[in-house]
């Protein structure tokens, strides 16, 4: 029973990520993409944040934090994994730049396509230094279904208009059956990591990150809170993907659970106080 419901699951994040990635395409235009990334500085921050300071933060913080093996490994691979598709939501919470956060997230799901392959085998002993095992799960269940949405929204419009809730509403259910069923797997585990290294060193990396990215959002305070949430949320989609279908400990699973809930919590406070410019600061 247990492996039929472990199967179900998998298959679970595999649905929510092809049908988020679809939805995200079939929302975007290549005009509300590219506008964004034309802020060189801004882009230039959000590499640095995402694909430097976060994965030095997870790593450094598996040296500093007693973490088993499996967590450390979980952490790792979140750290590297950009570009989470719920953002433009968490930039709309922020009151942040909504139209550079949906630009942001497409540049940082193609990084995290790029960085994960290449950087996780440096940094996680035992990982298979072949990145196309690693690149291949990433490729088709989020780069190949978002462009597929975005050639279908440039192609035929009034067709994307009328099938995206559908498919965003696909992604919600299959996002909460995956979620039900791998907390229902994982909640042993999940439980017996309260007061370990793994929940602190889940705050303290969304934390950390969420404090960097805002230090290197630009002048403007909206798009600051954008790369703060943006860099603080990472891509638990990717990293579901990459878990369920290269590493056998499912404790990976639950570091990354464990880690989203502690991430969410955060930033969602966040958001919250940076939805409120202090006076004087540039909108």
């Amino acid at each position: 029973m247990g492996e039929a419901l472990d199967a179900v699951a998998r298959l679970a994040v595999l649905v929510f990520v092809v049908a988020s990635m679809s939805a995200a395409g079939l929302g975007l235009t290549v005009a509300a993409v590219v506008a964004p990334l034309r802020r060189i500085r801004l882009v230039a921050g959000a590499l640095v944040a995402n694909f430097l300071i976060a994965p030095a933060l997870a790593f450094g913080l598996t040296r500093v934090v007693p973490l088993s093996e499996a967590h450390a490994a979980g952490l790792i691979l979140l750290g590297g994994a950009a570009g989470a598709p719920f953002l433009p939501r968490l930039a709309a919470a922020a009151r942040g730049d909504v139209a550079f956060s949906v630009g942001l997230m497409l540049l940082l799901m193609v990084g995290s396509v790029v960085f994960l392959p290449v950087a996780l085998p440096q940094m996680i002993p035992g990982v298979e230094a072949d990145p196309w095992p690693l690149l291949r799960p990433l490729l088709l269940t989020m780069l190949l279904p978002l462009a597929v949405g975005m050639a279908v929204r440039r192609w035929a419009a009034a067709r994307a208009e009328l099938v995206r809730p559908t498919v965003e509403r696909v992604a919600t259910v299959s996002m909460v059956g995956a979620v039900l069923l791998l907390v229902g797997l994982n909640a042993g585990p999940m439980i017996g990591t309260l007061g370990s290294g793994a929940v602190v060193s889940a705050v303290a990396f969304v934390t950390l990150s969420a404090a960097f990215g805002f230090a290197l959002g630009g002048p403007a305070w909206k798009t600051r809170a954008v790369l703060g949430v943006g860099t603080g949320q990472r891509n638990v989609a990717a990293a579901l993907v990459i878990a369920t279908q290269n590493f056998t400990d499912p404790e990976v699973v639950v570091m990354l659970l464990v880690s989203t809930f502690a991430g969410l919590a955060v930033l969602l406070a966040a958001a919250r106080v940076w939805s409120d410019p202090p006076p004087g600061e540039n909108p």
